[in-house]
């Protein structure tokens, strides 16, 4: 994320130790675009297009794959989080988003499948949706393809709206569960 204040935000790494590493953002930083500037980040991506959303707290080999598959349906692949108010009105949980919004954002952006990655704050993705006009519309397979949000959408202008199985059945909740059965 590029910052413009001069300063890091709490919990981002803001100078060298002992003059040994690198203070410069992570080039995969790069790849991280403020809602209002998706258009011309868009613009540079090939197409088809693959877009998928979700909060992505703590990331997993079942997201992992998920994302793989969904970028592999296409030539670029871009995510939407969840805002962190907007994951809290999800009702997973007071404690939760785990992450930050911006934590997740490095995370997600990090990963090799990833082209862009953005956020909403609303309840659904759909402006995220409009906004990026996908050839594919992707979610896990606990998502029927009726209830899968820009549905409708997508397929109206000629794109496909697909439900990957899921190969690694995991949750970031049942994860969460078990560090507090520990």
């Amino acid at each position: 994320m590029t910052h413009t204040s001069g300063s890091a935000p709490a919990g981002e790494f803001s100078g060298a130790h002992d003059g040994d590493i690198d203070a410069a953002a992570p080039g995969f930083e790069a790849k991280i675009v403020a809602p209002g500037a998706l258009a011309g980040a868009l613009a540079g991506l090939p197409r088809p297009l693959v877009f998928t959303n979700g909060c992505f707290d703590i990331l997993h080999r079942g997201h992992a794959t998920l994302l793989a598959q969904a970028r592999a349906l296409g030539a670029a692949l871009v995510v939407a989080l969840n805002s962190d108010a907007s994951v809290k009105r999800l009702g997973k949980g007071d404690e939760r988003p785990v992450n930050t919004l911006a934590d997740r954002l490095a995370v997600i952006a990090a990963l090799e499948c990833v082209s862009l990655v953005t956020w909403f704050d609303e309840d659904t993705p759909i402006a995220r949706i409009l906004d990026c006009r996908p050839d594919v519309l992707v979610k896990g397979g606990d998502w029927p393809l009726a209830k899968i949000v820009g549905n409708r959408e997508v397929s109206g202008w000629g794109g496909r709206v697909v439900s990957i199985p899921f190969i690694h059945r995991q949750s970031t909740t049942a994860l969460l569960d078990k560090i507090r059965n520990l």
